[in-house]
């Protein structure tokens, strides 16, 4: 699988590091509330089709990214660096296409 990283390119899946699912709001750090903290932590989904991920471009600028990838066929429709604000576009691209 190929990661268009907008600073760096195109590169191989194996240069990145899986950061988690891009949809998770995290709790307050102020927080106390253990049920919100375990959730946050422990729960995860298992989705079939076009989820949003955080990955890091750690084998390369480091960048966090955010990524729309189908997990059925590993089809990446959109990247974009983790940073920028606004949700991301969930159009059907090539394989590996920035957003």
């Amino acid at each position: 699988m190929l990661i268009t990283c907008p600073y760096c390119g195109p590169r191989d899946v194996s240069e990145f590091s899986y950061q988690g699912d891009g949809n998770r709001t995290r709790p307050d750090p102020a927080s106390t509330d253990l049920e919100a903290w375990n959730a946050y932590v422990y729960d995860r989904q298992n989705p079939a089709g076009i989820h949003n991920e955080i990955w890091q471009h750690a084998g390369g600028c480091r960048a966090h990214l955010a990524i729309v990838r189908d997990t059925l066929t590993h089809e990446i429709s959109s990247v974009r660096f983790a940073r920028e604000h606004g949700a991301p576009k969930h159009g059907r691209r090539k394989s590996g296409a920035n957003a």
